[in-house]
């Protein structure tokens, strides 16, 4: 049976395929020499801790509140855009008809438009994913920071600010994860205007997340804040209250 993909549309396919499921190793690989994602890994690690030990914890349920509300927003405007993608791959051979009538796509066949926009829904539908169990983590880390007990104890807080943030790390993971998801979106849906532009996408976005990572101004803002709380000395527990006169 013949393929409606040329031998360069399915180069870039390939190429877009292993960027997308190889970005992630890979940048746990680049991790060693520091980016954004570990630095902040360590910086919310801080966070827990000083959160365990803080007596007023109002700011630290406004900041995972912001949190949670960035997280829905974002599912929120990817479900749009999986609904309007998906009306254009179901809209049958009107919409291919509509769509190849446009001197900027490039598509062969009916059968190839619909990939391509498959391709499109797929990434989107692995961000909204992400996003939502970004949001179900979340939740995990708003309960675990009003469950905390009133204690002194300096052992029980260490280990506790520990636990949290082994909650909110992959919580926010996940967010960072839904928010990628755009960037694969973008360049999956240059492939409708030719294999080209496909290739020179994914590579763009690829490039771009790398860059960002590792070399932005607010990636060496990140990690300045990481060595600076990784100086500092360990911050001692509240003490017991002074006895009446």
């Amino acid at each position: 049976m013949r393929t409606p993909l040329s031998p360069l549309d399915l180069t870039a396919l390939v190429l877009f395929l292993v960027a997308w499921v190889a970005y992630e190793p890979l940048l746990k690989a680049l991790a060693r020499g520091g980016t954004i994602n570990t630095d902040l890994t360590v910086i919310r690690l801080f966070w827990m801790k000083n959160m365990a030990r803080r007596e007023n914890r109002f700011m630290d349920g406004q900041l995972l509140g912001h949190a949670l509300n960035s997280a829905s927003f974002f599912a929120s405007s990817n479900l749009i855009l999986i609904a309007a993608v998906a009306g254009a791959l179901f809209g049958g051979e009107q919409t291919f008809r509509s769509a190849s009538s446009l001197a900027l796509i490039r598509t062969s066949s009916r059968l190839l438009f619909e990939g391509q926009v498959a391709l499109v829904l797929i990434t989107l539908a692995r961000g909204l994913l992400a996003f939502i169990w970004s949001i179900r983590q979340m939740n995990y880390c708003i309960a675990a920071v009003g469950a905390i007990p009133d204690t002194e104890d300096e052992g029980f807080q260490s280990a506790y600010g520990d636990a949290a943030a082994r909650l909110i790390n992959p919580a926010l993971s996940s967010f960072n994860a839904g928010v990628r998801g755009y960037y694969f979106a973008l360049a999956a849906a240059a492939w409708l205007f030719g294999a080209p532009a496909f290739m020179l996408a994914t590579t763009g976005a690829v490039s771009l997340l790398a860059w960002r990572q590792r070399r932005s101004p607010a990636a060496v803002a990140v990690s300045d804040l990481r060595r600076l709380l990784e100086t500092q000395p360990p911050a001692r527990a509240r003490g017991p209250a002074a006895p009446p006169l």
